[in-house]
């Protein structure tokens, strides 16, 4: 049988449903972009949310630990922390 999966703060949840509604704008503006490469609105709405997210991805890895691997989130504490915490899609 398979253990239950770690009970994690509110604020976690609420981080990763943020970061998953930039991620879906995020990718919506790319796909947009691809065909009106001069949309000067989508272009700014595009760096706005890609700051916000580096912001949020920032606030919840000194929180909770990284949110991704090869080369992407940094060392936390000068420790390798990738296997300590919950993983996004364990919780």
């Amino acid at each position: 049988m398979s253990e239950a999966p770690p009970q994690m703060p509110k604020a976690y949840y609420q981080y990763l449903h943020e970061l998953q509604s930039i991620d879906f704008v995020l990718c919506e503006l790319t796909l947009y972009l691809d065909t009106h490469p001069e949309d000067e609105q989508a272009l700014a709405q595009f760096t706005q949310f890609q700051k916000r997210k580096h912001n949020l991805m920032t606030q919840f890895e000194a929180a909770f630990g990284p949110l991704y691997e090869f080369g992407v989130s940094p060392i936390s504490g000068g420790k390798w922390a990738w296997s300590q915490t919950p993983w996004p899609w364990q919780v």
